[in-house]
C-alpha cells in the first residue's frame, strides 16, 4: 500500500465517520431529567422528535450493527484465524531453545487478541444493552430513580475499553514493561543525582564564608 492509497483511506474513513455522527450532534442537546429537593438533574443527550422515533430507532439499530456488531464478529474471525496460524502451527525442524522462545512469544500474542476481544465485548455489552433497554423498553426506567447514576455508570464501563486494551498489551508485552522500567530508573538517577550535585555545591558555597572569616581572624 503506499503513501496515497493509504492517506485516501484515512480521509474516507474520517468522512464516513463525520456523516454517520451528524444526526447525533443535530439532536444533542440538555434537559432536565427531574427536580430533586430544588435541584435540577440535567442530562444530556439525544431529544429526538415524538413523530421522528422511527427514524431514530432505525439510526440506533445501524449504530448498533456497525460499532458493536460488526466489529465483534470481524474480530472474531480475524483473531480466530490468527491464532489457529500462530498456536497450533509447528515450526519445521529440532525444537530448539530460540525456536520454543518463539512459539511462546506467538501464544502471548494469541493471549493478547483473546483479551482484546473479551474486553471489548465486555466492555460495550452493558451500554448498548442499556440503550437498547431505553430505547425499545422505555417503560422499564419510567419508575427508576437510579436511572442516571446507571447510565453513567455502563458509559464509564464503555469508555475504559481503551485503557484496558493498554494494559493488556503492557502486561502481555515483556518489553514494555523492561523499557518502562528502564526509563524510570534513569528518571529516578537523574533526579537523584541532580539532588547530590546540588547539595555539594551548597555544602562548597557556605564552607567559603568560613574560610574567609578564620583569614580575617589571622591577619587581625
Amino acid at each position: 500500500m503506499n503513501y496515497q492509497t493509504a492517506s485516501f483511506l484515512i480521509a474516507l474513513v474520517w468522512i464516513i465517520a463525520l456523516l454517520i455522527a451528524i444526526p447525533s450532534a443535530y439532536f444533542a442537546t440538555e434537559s432536565v431529567l427531574f427536580i430533586v429537593k430544588n435541584q435540577e438533574k440535567i442530562f444530556c443527550g439525544q431529544i429526538w422528535p415524538v413523530d421522528q422515533q422511527i427514524y431514530y430507532k432505525s439510526y440506533f439499530l445501524f449504530i448498533f450493527c456497525i460499532e458493536f456488531v460488526g466489529p465483534v464478529v470481524t474480530m472474531t474471525l480475524c483473531y480466530a484465524r490468527i491464532s489457529r496460524e500462530l498456536w497450533f502451527k509447528t515450526v519445521p525442524g529440532f525444537q530448539t531453545e530460540q525456536i520454543r522462545k518463539r512459539l511462546r512469544c506467538r501464544r502471548k500474542t494469541v493471549l493478547v487478541l483473546m483479551c482484546i476481544l473479551i474486553a471489548y465485548v465486555l466492555c460495550w455489552a452493558p451500554f448498548y444493552g442499556f440503550m437498547i433497554v431505553r430505547d425499545f423498553f422505555p417503560t422499564v426506567f419510567i419508575r427508576e430513580k437510579h436511572y442516571l447514576s446507571a447510565f453513567y455508570i455502563v458509559e464509564c464501563i464503555a469508555m475504559s475499553n481503551s485503557m484496558i486494551n493498554t494494559m493488556c498489551f503492557v502486561t502481555v508485552k515483556n518489553n514494555t514493561m523492561k523499557y518502562f522500567k528502564k526509563i524510570m530508573l534513569l528518571k529516578w538517577r537523574s533526579t537523584y543525582n541532580g539532588s547530590k550535585c546540588s547539595g555539594e555545591i551548597e555544602i562548597k558555597t557556605s564552607a567559603v564564608p568560613a574560610t574567609e572569616e578564620v583569614d580575617c581572624i589571622r591577619l587581625k
